[in-house]
């Protein structure tokens, strides 16, 4: 949730205009904190209740944004256990869902990957890249010990990039990945 409102900063940064769609409805504090990260960001978020179905919140902001003219939706979906198969189901549908409103979408489906994850991350990203569609990677928590090298696996295997890293709590520390210092970093 916290990488989804920073994206929204990345986004509003480069003059282009976002809209946050609060998909994770699972989790009880999730809807609340992407709220806080539309203020912080000057971002619209839109909801539903927790517990309501998240495709159907999709669907509501996709013809919001259409309606707007927004450049960017930037969807907060539940943290899923690969393991859990009706969440990974959930994805799927999401997927669907989206794709029924904009040709081609979605556009890009970004799977935010915990640095400190071991060797279980690639068989999470097969999994997520067999439910979503993954694109791209952000590599969270670069700020601290870990090195988040489970990254180059998942990139040789499944051809998947990484695009963003978080280095920290605030807003402007979501910074496009730069293979070289990431390189630098693993063997410092």
């Amino acid at each position: 949730t916290t990488t989804i409102g920073k994206l929204a900063q990345v986004f509003r940064s480069d003059g282009k205009t976002a809209l946050l769609c609060a998909a994770d409805t699972f989790r009880a504090a999730a809807i609340d904190q992407l709220e806080i990260w539309g203020e912080r960001t000057g971002t619209e978020v839109i909801k539903t209740q927790p517990g309501g179905d998240p495709a159907a919140v999709l669907y509501d902001a996709l013809q919001s944004a259409s309606a707007r003219h927004t450049d960017y939706v930037i969807v907060d979906t539940a943290g899923r256990l690969h393991t859990k198969t009706n969440l990974m189901a959930e994805l799927e549908k999401m997927r669907r869902t989206a794709q029924r409103i904009i040709p081609g979408a979605p556009h890009e489906t970004l799977l935010v990957m915990d640095a400190t994850t071991g060797q279980n991350g690639l068989q999470q990203a097969r999994l997520f890249t067999q439910s979503a569609g993954v694109t791209g990677i952000v590599l969270t928590k670069l700020d601290g010990t870990a090195k988040g090298g489970v990254v180059v696996a998942i990139s040789r295997e499944l051809g998947v990039p990484v695009r963003y890293v978080g280095v920290g709590e605030k807003a402007a520390d979501l910074l496009p990945f730069d293979p070289k210092e990431f390189v630098e970093s693993l063997f410092a």
